[in-house]
C-alpha cells in the first residue's frame, strides 16, 4: 500500500479489526519511510447486478452514488455516519440476495425509502419527495400522513418528530 503523505511503497500494517458489520477489515498502517499512520479499509469485490434505470437504460451499481443519495436527504439531520454507512449495507446486501443479474433502479430506491424510514423521518419525505417526483403540497402532506400511521412506535420514539404536536401524542 502506497503511502499517501509521502508516496513510499512499503508500508507496514499495525493493527487490523473487523469494521461494517463484519463485511470489511479496518488497518492502521504505518509507512516505514516518514512514520505517518493512516488507515486502509479492505472488503470483498461483489459483482453486483446491473441497474435498469426508468428510460431502459443499464448501468453498473454504483455504491457511492446510493450513499450519496441517502446522505442528501440525511443532510443536517442527527443521523450518525454508522448508521447511514449499516443502511448502505443492508441495501446492497438486498441486492447482492435477488440473484438477478439486473435490478430495476425503482426496486433499490423503495429499499432505500425503507432504510431511510427507519433512520429519519425528514430525510425519508425528502427522498421520497423526489423519488416519487411530488408536484404539489398534497403529496407532501398523504406521504406524511401516510408515514404517521405506518411508522412502528419503537422507530417513532427514536426519532425526533416530523411535526411539532406529534412528540405530545
Amino acid at each position: 500500500m502506497r503511502c499517501p503523505f509521502c508516496g513510499a511503497e512499503d508500508t507496514r500494517v499495525i493493527d487490523s479489526r473487523p469494521a461494517g458489520e463484519g463485511a470489511q477489515v479496518r488497518r492502521r498502517r504505518e509507512c516505514t519511510e516518514c512514520g505517518e499512520r493512516f488507515t486502509t479499509y479492505e472488503r470483498v469485490e461483489l459483482v453486483l447486478p446491473r441497474v435498469v434505470k426508468r428510460d431502459g437504460k443499464r448501468e453498473p451499481f454504483d455504491e457511492d452514488k446510493l450513499r450519496a443519495g441517502m446522505l442528501r436527504a440525511l443532510e443536517k439531520r442527527p443521523v450518525a455516519t454508522e448508521q447511514v454507512e449499516a443502511a448502505v449495507e443492508r441495501v446492497k446486501r438486498r441486492l447482492r440476495e435477488t440473484g438477478e443479474r439486473e435490478v430495476s433502479s425503482r426496486d433499490i430506491g423503495e429499499w432505500v425509502m425503507e432504510e431511510l424510514r427507519g433512520l429519519d423521518q425528514v430525510a425519508y419525505v425528502r427522498f421520497a419527495s423526489v423519488y416519487r417526483s411530488f408536484q404539489d403540497v398534497n403529496a407532501f402532506r398523504e406521504e406524511i400522513e401516510r408515514l404517521q400511521r405506518e411508522l412502528p412506535p419503537e422507530a417513532r420514539r427514536r426519532q425526533m418528530p416530523l411535526l411539532p404536536d406529534e412528540g405530545e401524542r
